[in-house]
């Protein structure tokens, strides 16, 4: 070769084999994450043959990181998250301290040191949002209540683990980590005062001036009809100022451009922004996850197999019953903590940044590395299956423990309408199933006829709302016959399905009709082959979103092409 080319040979492999793995992953229904992965592995100085430039590829990692961030902060909300805030974000504290002790305590008995245990805990207790979201959206739940909580609680996870790659560094001497010398106590406050300092200075730069100028800036290269300089000019935003932040603040370059992200959301153009950089955010990720795998020494599988088996446990059982429980004790019902608890049972992009940090700072041992990333790759692969297991799981649980029956039965004062409720709201009334943007809509409209409802909500702050309002709404799965019992659903004039999640919608009808066999029911639907399903099924007057709106915006073009209707400018 007439120059060095290891730049284009560790990404032409490394996008080579994480295209034939990825695809062969997808096959056997594991998440493709898991081929990038085993990609990254075979051309890692672990196994013989072809090794890429392990330099290079931790560089491409770092951009994988940034753009990655990027759309974290892009689809980070705070609407969403305060919306589930009461059971997010101290379950998520809580979920988080719990595995971390568990991760700690096991690496103490090891004979790991304190930064050491610390850190491979911290890797332990934090989920991957690539792989819930993809997993939520598989199963159509992601705009569901259950799915909010999870994504609301994966939020919070993410913002404590940035607030971890912060403070980490100046904390590192004092771990154990590579350092001259452990600092005084006054000079460990000193620098956590200045690290504190510095992220608030670029916080504040960011709130004052990134919000003005992000949104402006984005507008005016839209102006130009240029898909290309768009897209350029979100990239370029994000390594620029994830760059920038580290040169001049400090903070990491997953925290500049999660808030480089965060700035762009405030554009009217933020949808487009992450339509628009996907491809790239995609094509980096890929590299990121393989140069992780390049670090995986898979020795660790036989030589320490039983580590491993723990690492597995803490992660997929640990997690899980501790996310389970604290959603139970918020008195949700037992399918929320279920798909919350199998939300959580796996780790990724974080705990990777998370490691790969402590790896640098001299906390965290080659093998912890290599325990965690195997405990990544074995839970990804088996969180599919996890979430396929709910339904059985729920059913065996009814079934075969009285705690469990009692659980879902336990008294719960959201759980029946109030006895102050006026008779007007108990016979003749619309049953109306989802508070969300839908159903606060529909809401509004019979509130405006004065036509009695009563609101079936999963989601119990905004039951609380409604009730403080004096709107009757009863907390529950409206697929529980017991929650439509309590909204009188036998004396009911119709049922209004309002809500995004239509996988239980048959059953919601089946328990209407059959204690209430003349109620009018209307349901909402996404797709044309699933309203065919539902209308074949005679369910009810079937709504499809697209061809609703379709047929309002034809509505208005079609009169104001109307002969007489067309206005002189």
């Amino acid at each position: 070769m007439p120059h060095n080319v290891s730049l284009i040979s560790t990404i032409a492999v490394g996008f080579g084999l994480a295209l034939i793995l990825g695809f062969l992953a997808a096959r056997i229904k594991v998440p493709p994450l898991v081929g990038y992965l085993l990609a990254g592995i075979l051309i890692g100085p672990a196994t013989p043959g072809f090794v890429a430039d392990v330099d290079l590829a931790g560089q491409l990692a770092e951009i994988g990181v940034m753009l990655l961030m990027l759309g974290v902060g892009l689809h980070f909300s705070v609407a969403d998250l305060m919306a589930v805030r009461r059971i997010a974000i101290p379950g998520a504290v809580l979920q988080i301290g719990v595995a971390t002790a568990m991760g700690l305590g096991v690496a103490t008995l090891w004979g790991w040191s304190l930064g050491a245990a610390l850190v491979f805990g911290l890797c332990l207790s934090v989920a991957s949002t690539v792989v819930l979201l993809r997993a939520l959206e598989a199963r159509g739940v992601l705009e569901s209540v259950n799915g909010r909580i999870a994504v609301g609680w994966l939020v919070v996870e993410d913002l404590v683990m940035v607030m971890v790659l912060v403070l980490l560094p100046p904390l590192a001497g004092l771990l154990g980590g590579q350092t001259n010398a452990a600092p005084s106590e006054h000079g460990l406050w000193a620098t956590l005062g200045v690290t504190f300092a510095k992220v608030a200075a670029f916080i504040t730069l960011m709130l004052v001036v990134g919000k003005r100028v992000f949104p402006k800036i984005l507008w005016l290269v839209a102006k130009t009809g240029s898909r290309e300089l768009f897209t350029l000019c979100v990239v370029a935003a994000a390594v620029g100022v994830a760059y920038g932040s580290a040169k001049l603040f400090d903070v990491s370059f997953a925290l500049g451009a999660f808030f480089a992200g965060m700035m762009m959301r405030e554009s009217e153009f933020s949808h487009r922004a992450a339509d628009e950089s996907l491809p790239l955010r995609d094509a980096f990720s890929v590299l990121f996850f393989v140069s992780v795998g390049m670090l995986f020494d898979p020795r660790v599988l036989v030589d320490e197999p039983l580590k491993v088996l723990v690492v597995v446990a803490i992660i997929m059982v640990g997690k899980t019953l501790a996310a389970v429980a604290l959603v139970l004790a918020f008195r949700y019902p037992m399918n929320s903590a279920l798909t919350v608890g199998a939300s959580l049972a796996q780790i990724g992009e974080f705990s990777f940044i998370l490691a790969g940090l402590g790896m640098a700072l001299g906390l965290l041992p080659v093998e912890g590395h290599s325990l965690i990333l195997a405990g990544a790759l074995i839970s990804i692969a088996l969180n599919s299956a996890l979430f396929a297991a709910i339904e059985p799981v729920q059913a065996w649980l009814r079934v075969r423990s009285p705690l469990a029956r009692r659980l879902e039965q336990r008294d719960d004062p959201l759980a029946e309408l109030p006895t102050s409720v006026h008779a007007s709201f108990l016979s003749g009334q619309v049953v109306l199933v989802g508070h969300g943007r839908v159903g606060r809509r529909i809401a509004q409209a019979l509130d405006a006829q004065r036509i009695p409802y009563v609101v079936a909500e999963q989601n119990r702050e905004i039951v609380e709302q409604l009730r403080a309002r004096n709107i009757p709404a009863v907390s529950g799965d409206a697929a529980d016959e017991g929650v439509l019992i309590q909204a009188h659903i036998a004396h009911a004039r119709m049922l209004v399905i309002a809500t995004p999640d239509t996988f239980n919608v048959r059953k919601m009808v089946e328990t209407a009709k059959l204690l209430n066999p003349s109620i009018e029911v209307v349901v909402r639907t996404h797709g044309d082959d699933e309203a065919a399903l539902l209308t074949q099924e005679q369910i009810g007057k079937v709504f499809i979103g697209e061809q609703e709106l379709a047929n309002g915006m034809a509505g208005h073009v079609l009169s104001r092409l109307r002969p007489g209707t067309h206005k002189a400018h």
